[in-house]
């Protein structure tokens, strides 16, 4: 009895060294992350304050400040925001949904999957910029068509990830369920699934980046507001200030969604445990 104490008092130890040595480390993770960014942002505002580059052509973080209050002030920047972020929420939720089902359905019958595979790549292939136009003359020049563009953008590389992570699923799992008579059905929901979880939530991530790409293509081509229609509208005018802050903006929500998802992958991976 009292060997087993001293161990578990051993034990215990150990895990707290190396559980502080973690959370060390993920500190000067998160403290070196910040220090480049405000490093990053003085040197800006230093070299462009010293004319060591035009301001007018670079801006600089003071001007972009003045310029996000004067826009929140009169309401223009929370309204293009929220313009962009709700398009891009659509386009992404769309775009994960069909892009999942579809991968479902490929996996299901390999038939399909070797029909439809070659047109996926190509279609993968293809550059977005140029067929947002076309979606634009099909669809017209609204809302419709620029989430259909972000759709586009991302519902290829959704399917293709999926699937391809259903493919490489344990074939003993699959083997063990047939072996006991399972039916499709039942390997996919026993074996295919719980293992394409992180598959499933890494095709999220990168339809992150992909729907605002898509949103933003969309927007310089039709849009009357949103956060693309501001960087094409100030960089015509060289509003340079406005642009720079736009695109801070759009990186300040792909980070902030993109930390949502991994906080719902966190507590995915608790539920299964």
């Amino acid at each position: 009895m009292f060997h087993r104490k001293e161990t578990s008092v051993s034990i215990s130890k150990e895990q707290t060294l190396f559980l502080r040595k973690l959370h060390h480390r993920k500190i000067s993770v998160v403290f070196i992350q910040w220090f480049l960014l405000i490093g990053l942002f003085l040197l800006w505002e230093i070299a462009a304050a010293q004319n060591w580059i035009d301001p007018f052509i670079f801006s600089q973080p003071s001007r972009m400040f003045h310029a996000c209050l004067q826009m929140l002030y009169d309401g223009s920047l929370l309204h293009h925001i929220g313009i962009t972020l709700g398009e891009t929420i659509a386009g992404f939720v769309l775009s994960t949904i069909l892009g999942t089902l579809t991968a479902v359905i490929l996996w299901w019958n390999k038939f399909i999957s070797d029909i439809i595979e070659p047109y996926l790549v190509v279609l993968n292939s293809l550059p977005k910029m140029a067929l947002a136009p076309i979606i634009i003359v099909w669809l017209g020049n609204n809302r419709t068509s620029i989430i259909f563009v972000a759709l586009l953008t991302s519902v290829v590389v959704t399917i293709m990830s999926v699937l391809n992570g259903f493919m490489q699923t344990d074939s003993d799992k699959i083997k063990l369920i047939q072996i006991f008579g399972g039916t499709k059905w039942q390997v996919f929901k026993k074996a295919v699934l719980p293992s394409n979880i992180p598959s499933v939530v890494n095709a999220l991530k990168i339809n992150v980046g992909l729907s605002f790409v898509g949103v933003i293509v969309g927007e310089f081509l039709v849009a009357q507001s949103g956060l693309g229609f501001l960087i094409v509208y100030s960089s015509q005018i060289f509003r340079m200030d406005w642009v720079m802050l736009s695109v801070i903006i759009l990186a300040i929500l792909a980070a902030l969604i993109y930390h949502g998802i991994s906080y719902l992958e966190k507590k995915i991976c608790t539920w299964q445990q």
